[in-house]
């Protein structure tokens, strides 16, 4: 078999995407997936040979690199100045690219991951909450339908333990889940882009009427850029920080854009997307608010900021 078969776009496309789900960051999928790729070319030829199905031994390594890096980032967040949230992800669908270039065709991981339910903020910011070997097992088996004997090779465990990994998890999504239904996206949509009206109009008690009274604001900073440390709980609190910030942002520019899959909004400054935000909708209100100001966390979206499609 020749080596360069291996790497395949299908292949590396469904790496990024098992990568990003585990690890909630594209620059880190994509540097996990390079290692998988550098340890096969590192192997003997003979042992390549050897290996029956290339693509299967390319997500046990990535997986395990994955889970090394998952136990960790736990240390890094603790040492994390203020909440950590997820890498969002823009919809190149959605973007006018400068000179007409075409990210994917600069092979962008961003651009790879396909924008499902499993993707959505609210999914990942569960998934943190899972032990990395829970995480690993739910991901690949419900996810990606692994079965648990190739989960096994990646968590060195028995099939059996992988299954109640799996199922711990699943109890863990099940409890974090809204007991009311989630909005349609079109609904979504709407709900959204009155936010972004009473916000622009600096109206609070516009924002509080699309707001939950439990609604919940959760800022990720990085301690790069201003922005508060804790959750912000509460309509009127979060109505009112929210127009402080319009007070404060002079010549802001508020976008309605996919973010994860889901309508979100996208602020930019002087032609730089400076904060992401996405949304959860139950029953016509919004119940939470994930807020990404983390330069670093930005880089997917820094392309997608020269020129946009026509409001």
């Amino acid at each position: 078999m020749e080596t360069s078969a291996v790497e395949t776009t299908g292949d590396r496309r469904q790496l990024i995407n098992v990568a990003y789900r585990l690890l909630g960051s594209v620059t880190e999928a994509e540097d996990a997936v390079q290692d998988a790729y550098a340890r096969w070319y590192a192997l003997p030829q003979s042992r390549r040979e050897e290996i029956r199905s290339p693509t299967a031994w390319l997500t046990t390594v990535t997986g395990r690199i994955c889970l090394d890096l998952l136990g960790s980032a736990r240390a890094r967040r603790e040492r994390y100045v203020g909440a950590w949230l997820p890498e969002p992800l823009p919809d190149r669908a959605e973007w006018h690219h400068a000179g007409g270039t075409d990210s994917a065709a600069l092979g962008d991981p961003a651009d790879q991951v396909v924008l499902d339910e499993s993707v959505t903020t609210a999914f990942l910011v569960v998934l943190e909450s899972m032990t990395p070997a829970e995480r690993v097992a739910f991901v690949l088996h419900d996810v990606f339908r692994y079965p648990f004997a190739d989960i096994a090779d990646v968590l060195r465990r028995t099939p059996a333990a992988c299954k109640q990994l799996a199922a711990s998890a699943r109890k863990r999504v099940s409890l974090a889940a809204t007991p009311a239904t989630p909005a349609r996206t079109a609904d979504q949509a709407e709900v959204v882009r009155r936010v972004k009206e009473a916000w622009e109009s600096k109206d609070v008690a516009a924002l509080v009427g699309v707001l939950d009274p439990a609604a919940v604001m959760t800022a990720d900073g990085g301690g790069m850029v201003g922005t508060v440390l804790r959750p912000i709980e509460g309509d009127a609190r979060i109505a009112q920080y929210m127009v402080a910030i319009a007070d404060k942002a002079a010549g802001l520019e508020l976008l309605e854009r996919s973010v994860n899959g889901a309508p979100g909004l996208v602020a930019r400054h002087a032609g730089v997307v400076v904060t992401v935000a996405s949304f959860e909708v139950v029953d016509g209100n919004v119940t939470r608010i994930w807020v990404v100001r983390n330069p670093e966390k930005l880089r997917p979206w820094i392309t997608y900021g020269e020129e946009d499609v026509d409001e």
